[in-house]
């Protein structure tokens, strides 16, 4: 499959619409080496945000606006990132009557690709969100050392009293699994349970730093590893990439609460 990925390749880009440009990647690799299987321990979606759309209205008069996109993580097939700004590029000289034709053809095209009902907001640029920060605590300027960079699960502990709190760091770095290009980010992470330790995970959060794999797989690992080594009755883990070719990508995971509203974080 790797193959016929469009990442790492010469591409044209095509200016007319053309759904044949979506890849989608099969979540099944990725969660099998996490044992997982169709009936998963955590709900959520990936929230993809497009900062690039383009298309002409009926008289030709270019539109501009932001595309986002929920794409649940119960859906058998991801879009591969590219594939979509490729797709997303081709309606740049492409005509439509209303933003609600272009909004129920892009709706069906990604429910094709994905296996399920993806759910899309097109806003206008000029109401864009404001910027926001993760809640809860920064544990950035914890006093470490680090020497581990690929996953190294060992390093996340837990003890003492049950507790309710919300950590976070923008620290995570991963590297895609077809180009390796560095994926900048911020993750979050919300828990009820015994207190984790707070340098254990930001060691546990650099550990990716040279890791191969796609946001959502990353995500779905800190999800498992945290919920193994600390055992927390409820938790989510939500990371907020930097955007690469004009689209950022944004998985959710939680067994306890809803995908948050739309936001945005500094560096996005």
């Amino acid at each position: 499959m790797t193959d016929e990925i469009p990442l790492g390749k010469t591409t044209s880009y095509p200016e007319e619409y053309d759904p044949s440009l979506l890849f989608a990647i099969t979540r099944a690799e990725s969660r099998s080496l996490l044992s997982l299987g169709n009936d998963l321990p955590f709900n959520g979606c990936d929230i993809w945000t497009a900062w690039e759309l383009t298309w002409l209205n009926a008289n030709g008069v270019p539109q501009v606006a932001s595309a986002e996109i929920h794409v649940p993580a119960y859906s058998p097939q991801l879009i591969e990132s590219k594939s979509l700004k490729l797709y997303l590029g081709s309606f740049a000289m492409t005509k439509f009557e209303s933003v609600e034709k272009l909004q129920r053809l892009i709706e069906s095209d990604l429910n094709a690709c994905t296996g399920s009902d993806i759910e899309l907001h097109i806003h206008d640029t000029a109401n864009d969100t404001d910027i926001e920060e993760f809640s809860g605590i920064c544990v950035d300027s914890m006093d470490t050392s680090c020497d581990v960079f690929d996953v190294d699960a060992g390093f996340l502990q837990a003890s003492g009293d049950i507790v309710e709190e919300t950590l976070h760091s923008h620290l995570l770095r991963s590297l895609c699994p077809v180009t390796s290009q560095p994926d900048l980010g911020s993750v979050m992470i919300s828990y009820r349970g015994p207190q984790i330790d707070r340098v254990g995970l930001l060691r546990y959060i650099v550990s990716f730093r040279q890791h191969n794999d796609f946001h959502e797989a990353c995500v779905e690992r800190m999800f498992m590893d945290i919920s193994a080594r600390c055992n927390p009755e409820q938790l989510t883990v939500y990371a907020r990439y930097q955007r690469r070719g004009g689209i950022d990508i944004n998985p959710f995971r939680s067994n306890f609460e809803a995908p948050p509203g739309r936001m945005r974080l500094r560096r996005q």
